[in-house]
């Protein structure tokens, strides 16, 4: 490998951290089938019986894993399972295989009308065609007795790489052997991303077709926070970086808050949840209370609308987790990538621009209403000293803003609002004035920021959170609130990343909300700077050029201060 001249490909680096191992490949999917021969009429029901058998294992290994795993990699594996069991894909293969069709093919083809339709509603559920397309290779292999696709057995260190990973691969990684992870494929928000965050494993997405060239057995040196993946590295050099970073790691095990600069600039840290199980684990790291609960999950998961009564006992298990601390509640995010049947729209020609958000709350306002009813409700018991903040997602105008916080006001609710539409950044004077708080909501304000859907893998280089038109959107927020004496906080995926939790941090930012896992590291990072040192990195990230050019402007920065 010392043989090998030195070259670098560059992805989007989604966790920070570095690695240097062999590349492995994930096992290979199976060969999709061809239509074959018709089967006989009365073998027809026999191969049907036989893909409910293949369903039944895959079903059964993983919901094993899901019972061995905790926070969003159960849920994941969980959703996972549930999608082999979905009733409308057997319908779909039962036709298949009635029409003479054998399993194997019944279950591809099935497959591919689901994968169409995702692909065509967008978003997440475009993003969903991964899990699809897992399930039917997995379903493939068992019909087929072949081994099970996905993750290889690794003895040692190894950087995995893959076209894009499963949900189930991802969830179930043995960091033990597994360093860093690089795909091909997959963005910042994808369920890659959210679980290698979770696992505070380096990881890379988006490379592109460049990683194909890799082949398993190459030295591979891995930079999370750059986004880079170096062949021919120094091996002393790349071993020395390792090292480094592992005490790092280290001393962020060691932490304790509350996050503050070197010089005593108090910035409150968070952390993001979706159900009371995260809010309990929540609960258990550095995080100072729930700077972004999301509440759609309790709705994506009903049939039917859940009664006031429901919805409250559901609420209260978060709060329960932090009954003395600061929660977040954000109201219901629904549309675009998350349909719900009772609440949003069959179809618009453009979901992500379309009805979302607070924007379903104008012809359905007591689906809001029942909402915020619940949340004081589940919020009664914790006292007039203890704040239940609520904010809307969405808001774009300050009409909204003012009609949103009467309806929280009325109810006794500090009342708020996402800041994830730029006419709502560049509107702040307008929008702050009737609200307690707002919140950034980093992943969809630059999505829209920069047109470019936020999990599309290849238009991953403009959803970047370091842009630097993101950043000055976020500065001119925060140079409002603190005009306003309205606290702007970050909620997106930025706040996870160290060094731009210190740009955020110097461009104003009050409070950073984070999955927990991250929060230790971004308070770390943040005291071993002065606040004047914060607004040197920001003032040189929202100068640059791009991206890549910030986050290179900072880390130099970074270096010079350590000096």
């Amino acid at each position: 490998m010392e043989n090998v001249s030195q070259s670098t490909i560059k992805g989007t680096g989604v966790v920070a951290g570095v690695a240097y191992a062999e590349a492995v490949w994930v096992r290979p999917r199976p060969e999709l089938p061809t239509a074959g021969e018709l089967i006989d009429e009365e073998k027809r029901d026999g191969e049907y019986d036989r893909f409910l058998e293949a369903v039944d294992v895959v079903a059964s290994r993983l919901e094993q894993r899901a019972a061995g795993a905790e926070g969003q990699a159960a849920e994941v594996l969980g959703a996972t399972a549930g999608m082999v069991k979905d009733r409308g894909w057997h319908k779909a293969v039962r036709k298949s295989i009635r029409s003479g069709r054998p399993a194997e093919y019944a279950t591809a083809s099935a497959t591919e009308k689901f994968v169409t339709l995702f692909e065509a509603a967008g978003g997440v559920m475009a993003e969903r065609t991964t899990d699809l397309k897992d399930v039917r290779d997995r379903v493939i292999a068992q019909l087929r007795g072949e081994q099970e696709p996905g993750l290889p057995m690794v003895s040692g260190e190894a950087v995995l790489l893959a076209d894009d990973l499963a949900p189930a691969d991802t969830a179930t990684l043995d960091t033990a052997h597994i360093k860093a992870l690089v795909t091909e494929l997959g963005g910042p928000t994808s369920h890659t991303a959210i679980i290698a965050r979770q696992l505070d494993i380096p990881c890379i997405v988006a490379v592109g077709a460049d990683l194909r060239n890799i082949e398993s057995g190459t030295l591979l040196f891995v930079d999370g926070s750059v986004g880079t993946v170096s062949l021919g590295a120094n091996r002393a050099e790349s071993l020395k970086a390792v090292e480094e970073y592992r005490e790092k790691a280290a001393r962020v095990a060691q932490w304790r808050g509350p996050a503050q600069t070197k010089d005593g600039h108090r910035v409150q840290l968070l952390a993001n949840v979706a159900d009371g199980n995260a809010a309990r684990i929540a609960s258990d790291s550095q995080a100072e209370g729930i700077g972004l609960y999301r509440t759609e999950l309790s709705f994506l998961s009903a049939s039917e609308e859940p009664t006031v009564d429901e919805q409250a006992r559901i609420y209260a298990k978060v709060f329960n987790a932090f009954p003395e601390s600061k929660v977040v509640v954000r109201t219901l995010d629904a549309g675009s990538d998350k349909p719900i049947s009772y609440a949003t729209l069959s179809s618009e020609e453009n979901p992500a621009l379309g009805v979302r958000g607070l924007r379903i709350a104008r012809d359905n306002e007591s689906l809001l209403t029942r909402q915020l009813d619940a949340i004081a409700q589940a919020a009664a018991d914790r006292g007039d000293d203890v704040p239940t903040w609520v904010m809307a997602p969405m808001v774009a105008t300050a009409v909204e803003a003012k009609w949103f916080a009467g309806l929280c006001r009325e109810r006794g609710l500090t009342a708020g609002a996402m800041i994830e539409v730029p006419a709502a950044a560049l509107m702040a004077d307008t929008i702050m004035p009737h609200l307690d708080f707002v919140s950034i909501g980093t992943n969809d304000l630059t999505q829209y920021t920069m047109a470019a859907d936020r999990l599309s893998p290849q238009l991953a280089y403009l959803t970047d959170p370091w842009q630097p038109a993101v950043l000055r959107l976020i500065q001119h927020t925060c140079v409002v609130g603190s005009d306003n004496n309205v606290p702007v906080g970050v909620c997106g995926e930025a706040a996870a990343d160290p060094l731009l939790a210190c740009v955020l941090t110097g461009l104003g930012v009050n409070s950073l909300s984070a999955a927990s896992t991250a929060v230790a590291g971004v308070g770390a990072q943040i005291s071993e700077l002065t606040l004047e040192q914060c607004q040197k990195l920001a003032e040189a990230a929202i100068n640059a050029e791009g991206p890549s050019e910030a986050r290179t402007a900072a880390l130099d920065l970074l270096e010079e201060f350590k000096a």
